[in-house]
């Protein structure tokens, strides 16, 4: 028995040898044409490219900022400042002219100075430059965390991508043969009929084989038809997961020419998830949230800024050197008090901080635990296959000795049809444990993160 199984197992091997590369390269070039076209990976790549864009967003704000900013105003009434000049030099402007009995000195009206300009405009250009601004850091970090974090989930996603792929490729090679082995039934179905009307019309068959005969083909062209259909949903899904043409064609030139032997391998060769983008992810949403504790807890860290203002002041629009102007200036935010809301902050933002370790703890285990029981599905699978194998070995045998043995009139009809319905069911039981295990592998391959994704 055991070297039965090793020859087998050779066996396919080799079959393997053969046929692996085609059946990969075909593989591998549907997959590709998923990650260009699958529309939900095109969502997640535009996600990652507006993470990138606030990435370059926080570096900008280290930069200097120039603006331009004007304004004009005019007004009249309100408060005045009286000025009394008259009355103050008119006086000594007299006497003076008195004495030199000239009039050079002029008389002065008294004046009144309005505290709202008159057509006044002032515009400049201001300059601002942080220098000490710890928010601008630590925010500059968790978005370089975040382009991290989103390129993980354009990752997650490709290799979820890449496991449906496969699944919907295999269902579609499933219902392919399934439609091969029910036309198979009904040829043998139909050779069925014509033998029994055969032997009816001769005198040695019973009309009550030639009903049977048609209610059999009727039954198989029923299971022909539901398979055939079972075919053009699984080309849709497959070519939805594309995002191509639901009628385009598909690639089936390996069928019956697959991996099956990996099984055997992986089934000894088990790989925890210590490799899976999702804790990668999770670590990358620790460290987000340890930057935003720092950064809550540096509330009272001061903000220093730097201004210059280059501009022109003046009423009646007028521009020259008694109206330009400069100004340099230095801005210092101390934060003093603000109903202990900060420290608040911080507390939440441990909190937050502890949740997210506890999540990557727990999501650890989980994955841990999705490939053990992958592997687990892969071995049941693998040994349904091999055991549908030896029935399908054995129907085909009973199968052939019942048609035999009704042709030389020492079995029944009803015989031949319990052994052609055996042998059918055996044989699309072979086809769906075979691609049961292929499915199986597909999904260890993404539990364990093995799929080479460039």
């Amino acid at each position: 028995m055991i070297k039965r199984k090793k020859n087998i197992l050779l066996l396919l091997f080799s079959m393997q040898s053969v046929f692996t590369v085609n059946a990969q390269q075909v593989l591998d070039e549907y997959v590709a044409e998923a990650f260009r076209n699958n529309i939900v990976l095109q969502q997640k790549n535009i996600s990652l490219e507006k993470a990138q864009y606030a990435l370059k967003s926080a570096k900008s704000l280290f930069l200097p900022t120039v603006a331009f900013s004007g304004s004009w105003s005019t007004a009249d009434g309100g408060r005045n400042i009286p000025l009394p000049l008259g009355d103050l030099l008119n006086p000594v402007y007299g006497t003076l002219n008195q004495l030199t009995a000239t009039n050079n000195f002029s008389m002065l009206e008294n004046q009144s100075i309005n505290f709202l300009p008159k057509n006044y405009y002032d515009a400049k250009v201001r300059t601002t430059l942080p220098i000490l601004n710890s928010d601008l850091i630590n925010n500059k970090r968790i978005s370089e965390q975040q382009v991290t974090l989103q390129g993980f989930e354009v990752l997650i996603y490709k290799r979820e991508l890449v496991k449906d792929v496969k699944t919907a490729y295999y269902n579609y090679l499933n219902a392919m043969q399934a439609v091969e082995v029910y036309q198979s039934s009904m040829a043998l179905a139909q050779e069925g009929l014509r033998v029994n009307e055969k032997l009816l019309e001769g005198g040695k068959g019973l009309p009550a084989y030639v009903l049977r005969s048609k209610s059999e083909v009727e039954n198989v062209n029923a299971q022909l038809v539901s398979a055939e259909q079972q075919v053009i949903n699984a080309r849709l899904y497959f070519n939805f997961l594309l995002n191509r043409n639901s009628e385009e064609k598909i690639n089936v030139s390996f069928v019956d020419k697959d991996g099956i032997t990996q099984a055997e391998k992986l089934l000894t060769d088990l790989s925890l998830a210590s490799g899976r983008e999702e804790l990668k992810a999770l670590e990358q949403v620790v460290s987000i949230n340890k930057t935003a504790v720092k950064m809550n807890r540096q509330f009272a860290v001061p903000k220093l800024g730097a201004f210059v203002d280059l501009g022109s002041q003046s009423e009646g629009f007028h521009f020259n050197d008694n109206t330009r102007y400069y100004m340099l200036g230095l801005q210092l935010d101390i934060p003093i008090f603000s109903g202990n809301r900060n420290r608040i902050k911080v507390k939440q933002s441990d909190l937050d901080l502890k949740n997210a370790s506890l999540h990557a703890n727990l999501t650890a285990q989980q994955l841990n635990l999705a490939v053990k029981t992958a592997q687990n599905n892969l071995r049941a699978t693998y040994q349904s296959y091999q055991s549908s194998l030896k029935q399908f070995e054995a129907a085909a045998s009973y199968q052939r000795l019942i048609e035999k043995g009704f042709k030389a009139g020492v079995n029944s009809f009803i015989e031949t049809i319990d052994a052609r319905n055996q042998y059918t069911s055996v044989k699309l039981l072979v086809n769906i444990n075979r691609y049961k295990v292929l499915s199986a592998l597909a999904d260890l391959e993404r539990e364990t993160a093995t799929y080479s994704i460039n």
